[in-house]
């Protein structure tokens, strides 16, 4: 495989914080300082809860009712289970494996904790949370739930007992099942000690991994170890990737919509004022009602 894409950063957890009391996650972007000025679009935020060991509690632990609007959730449970409702009506469990992908679009309440007996229970915790941004004319759509079983993800197997699990996007000639506003390849590697797989995404796409387990070597020049995000240059097509051993890889790649950001609290506009109106909007009822 040629025309490598070069790799800019290999990035290391940022310090952890609190999301509510249910989430202790990684922020790794937005910030300029990580992965560069260019940053991930469509992929504007990233948050993940590496593997937390979490003590039984009669006690749900996670976040109250809070309102999005002018992007898409992803949520990508690896270990535990997390229990959601929204104002339109949706509710469910998103097990180890499943992923949960939600569209805002023009405002929704959402709420998200630990699964009732999980939380009884106790267990280890790992979750991703991406915000994909939605392109300005379909900033107010209506918003939408996508749930997407971990059985109903497309796989491809690979040599010696490795395969891809597609969540959004190509790859192989193949499709995973969630729909996207605008091109997103998002997937789950999991690789075999020994095991090298090639991935091949546009040069003008934005694109990174995250090592949600294992130790991997790309393009047979870098390291990267356990919860390191891996921010790739603009500059081939192609990425190699052997497990070091057994490892599970996060992969996004997505065309940039380029198009100017705001961001206030939960909200993802094109403007400032456009940011107002939705906490007016959020603040007058608007968003509907949710317990």
């Amino acid at each position: 495989m040629k025309n490598f894409k070069s790799i800019a950063s290999v990035v290391p957890p940022p310090p952890y914080h609190m999301v509510g009391d249910g989430f202790r996650v990684h922020n790794f972007f937005p910030s300029d300082t990580l992965i560069g000025e260019k940053g991930m679009d469509p992929f504007f935020l990233m948050d993940y809860n590496s593997q937390w060991n979490i003590p039984p509690s009669e006690k749900q632990r996670g976040v109250s009712v809070h309102p999005h609007r002018g992007f898409e959730t992803v949520t990508i449970a690896y270990h535990g289970k997390v229990a959601h409702h929204d104002s339109e009506g949706n509710s469910g469990v998103i097990g180890e494996g499943d992923v949960q992908w939600m569209t805002a679009g023009a405002g929704i309440l959402h709420k998200e904790y630990h699964e009732k007996e999980f939380s009884k229970n106790g267990g280890i915790f790992q979750v991703v949370q991406l915000w994909v941004n939605l392109p300005k004319e379909f900033k107010m759509t209506r918003p939408k739930y996508q749930p997407v079983r971990k059985q109903d993800l497309t796989r491809v197997d690979l040599d010696g007992g490795s395969y891809v699990e597609l969540i959004a996007g190509n790859y192989m000639d193949r499709t995973g099942p969630a729909s996207s506003f605008t091109p997103v390849n998002l997937f789950n590697a999991h690789l075999k000690k020994g095991t090298v797989a090639g991935f091949s995404f546009s040069k003008d796409f934005n694109t990174g991994l995250l090592v949600a387990e294992g130790q991997i070597n790309i393009n047979d020049s870098e390291i990267a170890q356990v919860d390191n995000f891996v921010y790739f240059l603009h500059d081939g097509d192609n990425i190699s990737i052997e497990a070091i051993e057994d490892s599970i890889l996060l992969v996004m790649s997505g065309e940039p919509i380029n198009e100017p950001i705001a961001s206030g609290g939960p909200f993802l506009m094109n403007t400032e004022d456009e940011i107002s109106q939705a906490f007016n909007d959020y603040y007058s009822g608007k968003f509907g009602y949710l317990a």
